[in-house]
């Protein structure tokens, strides 16, 4: 459900899902969490880092929130989507007219040494409330500086356990590792997806290892029959020649892929260059392939995945945070631009009920929301309805399955 491909070509999909946006809207009222009529907002930076905030309010009158994620390289369609998303949300709560915030993303690369450099980039500009970072190596590390500096992190989409264990302040708004794992492997079994499996995962990065371990034990436990398990490095990404083989010859029709949607084309790709065409379903990480440039849509179809976000969504919330997506940006939101939104949401209702103000130090406000967190705080977004955490950071919220479909993602409506 996006996008224009070059220059200002839109597609007649695209035209059609605009006009329902502004139906919608204009038959629900989209009131929820938008800007009063009549306040302004502030245009945020067009790309790369910088912040989102409203220019006649003094930076020293604003709470401080920042994050860092990947604006390049590989995995850049994560870390700016999650900008992009939260962006916004800082721009309707700004407009708001009640407590000030100033947002700012750094750069990481989804490189854990770049991560901490930019997290001390963002501590010397005086951060008071952290996104920590978008990936789950980067954050591993900018989590372990923000323990020692009593900072208060909320990660839209870093879900190794990893992350959050050991420290008391950071939490998660997306599923973590364990729960993706095992919430797959259910779906798969009470959904009659699949007959014989294959996995593929890579065994040197936390995320994908920390899905694969627990989906394996419980679609043993289902009785679900896994009969291929493959694995990759980065040194091994670009070619899945002897995974893709090992899946066919053990008859494999379905293939899960705890992994990122770099190497996931690259497997859909080659498995087609044979005539390899089982079912693939995936995870969050698999969120933000129909944005890959050069990426063909086709070998795609069909793939399943399982995300806490659905941009075909009509609840209103949805809908106003998509038709202002697209307005600014040219196509649908993914899962990870939804999580930004929803984060700094969550840190700005916390930030209310804790009676946060902007001249507290970081550490006062972070005991203040680990209090909020850990208490009966209840937190309704666009990724989730009564999201709630517990003390050791992890969220509870329900997930949904999409399937790609004719390039778009579109909601299973399966049980």
């Amino acid at each position: 459900m996006k996008i224009a491909e070059s220059g200002i070509k839109v597609k007649k999909t695209f035209t059609v899902l605009l006009a329902v946006i502004i139906s919608v809207c204009v038959l629900a009222g989209c009131t929820t969490n938008n800007p009063p009529a009549n306040q302004p907002t502030t245009e945020a930076p067009a790309n790369g880092a910088g912040s989102a905030t409203t220019p006649d309010v003094p930076s020293a009158q604003k709470l401080k929130i920042g994050g860092t994620g990947p604006l390049s390289g590989i995995a850049a369609i994560y870390g700016t989507a999650v900008k992009q998303g939260a962006e916004i949300a800082v721009e309707e709560i700004n407009a708001l007219g009640g407590i000030q915030l100033e947002y700012r993303p750094e750069d990481d690369e989804h490189e854990a040494e770049k991560a901490v450099n930019a997290y001390n980039v963002l501590k010397d500009w005086g951060i008071q409330v952290s996104l920590s970072s978008v990936t789950s190596t980067p954050a591993v590390a900018t989590s372990a500086e923000a323990f020692n500096d009593r900072l208060f992190g909320l990660t839209p989409s870093a879900s190794s356990t990893s992350v959050t264990a050991g420290n008391d302040n950071i939490y998660q708004l997306c599923f973590n590792d364990p729960n993706q794992g095992s919430a797959s492997a259910q779906y798969i079994f009470t959904n009659n997806l699949a007959t014989k499996i294959a996995i593929i995962y890579k065994n040197d990065d936390v995320y994908s290892k920390g899905i694969y371990d627990t989906f394996l034990p419980k679609a043993q436990e289902l009785g679900l029959e896994v009969v291929s398990t493959t694995t990759f490095t980065d040194d091994s990404s670009n070619d899945f020649s002897v995974q893709i083989a090992d899946a066919q010859a053990k008859g494999a029709d379905f293939v899960f892929l705890p992994i990122y949607y770099t190497p996931a084309s690259l497997i859909f790709s080659q498995a087609n260059t044979i005539g390899y065409k089982p079912k693939f379903f995936g995870v969050d990480g698999m969120d933000g392939i129909l944005t890959m440039e050069g990426f063909d849509k086709s070998l795609a179809e069909g793939v399943m995945l399982l995300t806490p976000f659905s941009a075909d969504s009509t609840d209103p919330k949805t809908v106003s945070f998509v038709h202002k997506y697209i307005m600014r940006h040219g196509e649908a939101p993914n899962q990870f631009a939804a999580n930004g939104y929803d984060c700094i949401y969550a840190i700005y209702e916390a930030v209310q009920i804790g009676g946060v103000t902007t001249d507290m130090s970081r550490e006062e406000i972070c005991e203040i929301l680990i209090g909020v967190f850990n208490g009966d705080f209840t937190f309704d977004g666009i990724t989730g309805i009564g999201m709630t955490w517990s003390n050791n950071g992890s969220v509870s919220k329900a997930p949904k399955a999409v399937v790609i479909r004719n390039g778009e993602y579109v909601l299973e409506t399966r049980d």
